[in-house]
């Protein structure tokens, strides 16, 4: 075993890949940050006590709005609920064939996907500990499937590495977690590494590398039928005549190294996204459904809030029809929850404080890009035996996601050809649809050649040009200074949504957050 790999000591090594490695604390610090986090929902929610005839007014019917709504009606409260679009969901939004959307710019598109087929412009996913939507989801009958987030037979693509071929993700998580495994099992073993370790924890240490790394007796990583049951076999096994399998080649540490590939190994392994996770059977927009079907009729449609005003004895909101409309109309109510994107909410009249303005003002919204590809045959499956999961590439694409549900029917597949954030998707968003659509079919086809052949229709959302969110998520300057003056009531307004969380950019921090809001407002008016 030489003692240096590409420059680097052996020492050397291990410690990159224990920086590596520690990429599965970097979940904790999201948490942390407020990026990610386990859902602290307590079960349905009690709202006990005398209303006493109280009235609210709800900006917006999203997850959090809808939540409100639901909740506060089923307490006995007067309920109204304004909504920018023409239907409920906010972000949890599914395309289907036949629809149409049109985003800021003029850019207008249709949906061509084939009966049944759809695109989660929003969500896409439900991690099994985020216990409000799952809650919800049971209290609506909504059927849930599992969501493959981690395919082995998927790839993992960098464009620099390995003469831009897409590699295996079976084959590279095996020969990284091997070789590994054998530079740490022979440090052991030569009794190189620093700090207190037993004889006894010695030996046990490399007996179990060298089940976890599949090594032989000398301690190598090698050309195996063992390292093939993991990794591939270079020619399947099978029955009768010249039926045994072919061990595969390993591809070095170095390459792997070189290539980065190992950057994507764990990206399946964060609370939110081990098995098992779901998606609605349908569309994500399954859940909006559930709720719209039982606070449909306190919500009024197509409403563009123009003006928000408070004071101490209740809330008023002036509202346009949101198809171009130029009459006012003003409703009033007791109390407000705004469930409104601060982006968009930074854009509309109020009266709110020094301080809430100030917070609403901190809060830019994350960009974002979505690209829905289908194709006429589901080829993934047919030629790669891909069934669900995620493919990873450095190019502008990020990403290719398979479906996870309709394996082996016949006919026309969407795949997610190309989610994007930060400066690809902001590139993104500067071109029309259709030049977007080409770009995810330029890089796609970098790891599946079949696209071009098989293409068949495409639509795109670009977040920052979505009119009634203008962005992805929240993405707050300085939520230390600002986020607690954000919850406060101010005029009578209760703010909500998941920028008013420490779970952004999931369902399950705008129902929480929800859920939160109008905990709050009822104590005071019970206690009125």
């Amino acid at each position: 075993m030489v003692d240096h790999i590409s420059g680097m000591t052996r020492r050397g090594v291990l410690t990159m890949i224990g920086l590596a490695a520690g990429a599965s604390a970097m979940y904790t610090a999201m948490a942390g940050m407020g990026l990610a986090g386990t859902s602290n929902y307590k079960g349905p929610i009690k709202l006990e006590g005398d209303p006493k005839g109280t009235s609210v007014l709800i900006l917006g019917a999203g997850l959090a709005g809808l939540t409100a709504a639901l909740e506060l009606h089923n307490a006995g409260y007067k309920v109204q609920v304004l909504e920018y679009r023409e239907k409920a969901g906010g972000r949890c939004w599914t395309l289907r064939g036949g629809e149409t959307y049109t985003e800021l710019g003029g850019f207008k598109q249709e949906v061509k996907f084939t009966e049944g087929n759809y695109l989660n412009a929003g969500p896409w996913r439900i991690p099994s500990d985020h216990y409000a939507v799952l809650d919800y989801c049971r209290r609506f009958g909504v059927k849930l499937e599992p969501f493959i987030q981690q395919n082995y037979n998927a790839y993992l693509h960098n464009s620099q590495a390995f003469g831009g071929k897409p590699q295996r993700f079976k084959e590279i998580q095996a020969d990284y977690r091997g070789q590994i495994s054998e530079l740490l099992a022979k440090a052991v073993d030569q009794k190189k590494l620093d700090g207190p370790l037993t004889d006894d924890d010695a030996a046990l240490l490399v007996e179990s590398l060298k089940r976890y790394g599949v090594l032989d007796e000398n301690l190598a990583y090698v050309k195996s039928d063992a390292t093939s049951i993991y990794r591939g076999w270079a020619k399947e096994p099978g029955g009768g005549v010249d039926a045994k399998g072919e061990p595969s080649d390993i591809i070095s540490l170095s390459d792997i190294l070189q290539g980065r590939l190992w950057q994507d190994l764990i990206t399946g392994e964060s609370i939110d996204h081990q098995a098992g996770i779901f998606q609605p059977v349908g569309g994500m927009d399954m859940i909006a459904q559930g709720f719209e079907r039982e606070v449909k009729d306190l919500i009024t449609y197509n409403a563009k809030v123009i003006k928000i005003e408070g004071s101490e004895t209740g809330v008023s909101a002036t509202y346009v029809d949101s198809n171009g409309g130029t009459a006012e109309k003003t409703v009033s109510a007791d109390y407000c929850i705004c469930t409104i994107p601060f982006s968009v909410l930074s854009q509309i009249e109020h009266n709110f404080s020094g301080e809430m303005t100030e917070a609403i003002d901190s809060v830019p919204y994350a960009s974002s890009i979505k690209v829905g590809l289908e194709f006429k045959r589901r080829f993934w499956e047919e030629d790669e035996h891909i069934y669900g999961g995620i493919s990873y590439t450095d190019t502008p694409i990020t990403l290719i996601s398979y479906p996870s549900n309709d394996y082996l029917s016949k006919g026309p597949g969407v795949l997610l050809g190309a989610y994007s954030w930060g400066a690809a998707s902001y590139q993104f968003n500067a071109i029309p649809a259709e030049e977007r659509i080409e770009i995810a079919l330029k890089y796609g086809e970098m790891i599946h050649k079949q696209y071009r052949d098989e293409y068949s229709n495409g639509v795109t959302v670009a977040w920052h040009r979505v009119p009634w969110t203008l962005g992805c998520y929240g993405e707050w300057r300085d939520q230390e200074a600002h986020y607690d003056n954000a919850c406060k009531m101010d005029q009578r307004t209760l703010m909500a949504g998941e920028h008013i969380s420490y779970l952004p950019a999931w369902q399950e921090g705008a129902i929480l957050s929800a859920l939160n809001a109008i905990e709050r407002l009822h104590k005071i008016v019970t206690a009125a």
